[in-house]
């Protein structure tokens, strides 16, 4: 189990960190709408207790807050709403794009993140189990998500926004492979 974080940092070791080629897949463009519902969800959430607590506080007259604060408190929902409607729009589309996915022979290679990368890339000799999952959101959309877990935390990985129809194939052909190759080490 072999975890790769790519940064803009250098560590001093050469003139460049190390470069690995995006795996092959995408997850499938309904994930978009997934992660972007997720988010509206979330944010809309967010939004309510913001307009919540800036009724509360304005009608109040709530004097702990200095008095800059309490006179601007109208602007709480703007900005989570600015921010949200921010998340929702552009989020999902940046995780699209980013998010990638392989299974090599004897490799399960993901890629993931939003400002900082990381690679991971986890033998299948190590797999121990792999789960499928589907939230409602996902049913709705047609999409699962595989795990594949290791005895390592941080060798386990986890592909979101995939078609049913793969994550049930790849996550059986994934537990099928892995007990056979458990089974030639004994």
């Amino acid at each position: 189990m072999t975890s790769v974080r790519r940064s803009h940092d250098h560590d001093g070791g050469g003139p460049h960190p190390p470069r690995l080629r995006p795996p092959a897949h995408r997850v499938s463009p309904r994930a978009i709408a997934h992660w972007a519902i997720e988010y509206l969800l979330l944010w809309g959430l967010g939004f309510g207790l913001a307009l919540g607590v800036a009724a509360w506080i304005g009608d109040s007259g709530w004097s702990a807050l200095p008095g800059w604060v309490s006179g601007r408190i109208g602007w709480l929902p703007y900005i989570v709403g600015g921010a949200g409607l921010l998340m929702v729009t552009v989020a999902p589309i940046w995780r699209y794009r980013v998010h990638r996915w392989e299974v090599s022979a004897d490799v399960v290679y993901t890629r993931t993140g939003w400002f900082s990368r990381e690679w991971l890339l986890v033998p299948v000799s190590r797999i121990q189990t792999v789960d499928t999952e589907q939230g409602w959101i996902e049913r709705m959309l047609g999409l699962a998500t595989i795990e594949v877990n290791t005895a390592s935390h941080t060798g386990s990985s986890e592909v979101s926004g995939l078609p049913v129809d793969v994550a049930t194939r790849l996550a059986d052909d994934l537990a099928h492979r892995a007990h056979d190759l458990r089974d030639d080490a004994t």
